[in-house]
């Protein structure tokens, strides 16, 4: 049989296969080198940045749950300079695309981080998150707002012309809403879903088990719920669409392309086995042979409602 192709195009950047790792899971990919032939998945997704370094929130910040896991990690990182100064060069290193990741409180700091990061070669594209408090205007939640959101991809998409790529919120009353006016701002795909807020009670002590009360949940018990947001959107826009929210197997990986998804993320998997992402691509892989499929790209929105 003809080796099937499993290459996909995300607003111009060309993955080897739809394998993506998603942001915060995977370091800034030098830290998986060991665990994961970095050839061997569709493009790697930094761990987000701001313009300073930031140390994250209080011990404990990780919680595991039934079917996931809880965050409050904070969004530790080293810090758009650093990165550049002491990442970049090892990604310099490997041919997989390199998207970053990023996030600010006001529309300036998008901007400005989108501006740095567009005068670097090697960042194929830029993943913005949106699920951060606009200090500017009371602390809304860009990504929970359709107008906050259409003026922070407005400034970043001015200040670059590099794939922009959106990160989408669930928390949210209306997903599609969301994506249209990130549409309309002109980005050029989404990534979704973000993290789920949700708690969980230390029952001995009577305490939250995170010191942040609240965190952000992933893993499979959140995947029905993308998948729904997935296909939602993908009905809506014309753009490419990100899968993310528990994918552990190649099975699951067919149903979010299924659902409209171009490509998807691999995200709490990375927790549970560092080499989860090459594994679920050599798995993607043999699906498509034993399954007579030629092409990754015929599953793509190809369910039957």
């Amino acid at each position: 049989m003809i080796k099937p192709d499993l290459t996909v195009n995300i607003a111009g950047i060309s993955l080897r296969n739809p394998i993506m790792t998603a942001s915060g899971t995977f370091g800034y990919g030098e830290e998986f080198a060991e665990y994961v032939d970095l050839e061997k998945i569709g493009a790697i997704v930094t761990k987000g940045l701001s313009l300073k370094p930031k140390a994250g929130n209080a011990m404990p910040r990780i919680v595991e749950t039934p079917g996931g896991m809880l965050n409050a990690i904070g969004l530790q990182n080293v810090g758009v300079d650093a990165f550049i100064e002491k990442k970049v060069p090892f990604l310099r290193s490997i041919s997989t695309p390199v998207i970053v990741n990023f996030f600010g409180n006001t529309v300036e700091e998008y901007a400005e981080l989108a501006e740095k990061l567009d005068a670097i070669p090697e960042v194929a594209g830029i993943e913005v998150n949106i699920s951060c408090p606009n200090v500017k205007h009371g602390g809304i939640v860009f990504g929970t707002d359709p107008k906050s959101a259409h003026s922070v991809v407005s400034a970043v998409r001015s200040a670059t012309l590099k794939p922009l790529i959106i990160k989408l919120s669930p928390n949210v009353t209306d997903i599609v809403e969301m994506a249209l006016a990130c549409e309309e701002a002109e980005a050029d795909a989404l990534s979704l879903i973000n993290t789920i807020t949700g708690m969980s009670i230390d029952v001995k002590s009577r305490r939250p088990s995170l010191a942040n009360v609240t965190g952000g949940l992933s893993g499979p018990a959140i995947k029905p719920v993308a998948l729904r947001m997935v296909w939602q959107v993908s009905r809506a826009v014309s753009l490419p669409i990100i899968g993310i929210g528990g994918i552990t197997t190649a099975t699951d990986v067919v149903e979010f392309l299924l659902a409209g998804a171009t490509a998807v993320q691999v995200g709490t998997a990375n927790f549970m086995s560092p080499s989860a992402s090459q594994r679920i691509a050599e798995d993607l892989d043999g699906y498509l042979c034993e399954n007579g499929i030629n092409d990754v790209k015929e599953l793509i929105g190809a369910l039957q409602v």
